[in-house]
């Protein structure tokens, strides 16, 4: 199963670029393997939970 970018916690919005994009620092080779497809699976992929804050205050 792959996991999708757009519900990830590391997918955040720049203002610079006015653009979507993962904040993760990956490194040269990770960048390099991810760029061309060769990964099954993001290492680092983190459900994004909006509603986990509201979670805690209860």
């Amino acid at each position: 199963m792959q996991s999708k970018c757009e519900s990830c916690e590391y997918y955040d919005y720049d203002e610079y670029t006015e653009s979507y994009g993962c904040t993760m620092s990956l490194d040269e080779d990770e960048y390099a393997r991810f760029i061309q497809g060769r990964t099954a699976e993001c290492p680092y992929f983190k459900f994004y939970d909006e509603y986990k804050s509201v979670q805690k205050q209860n």
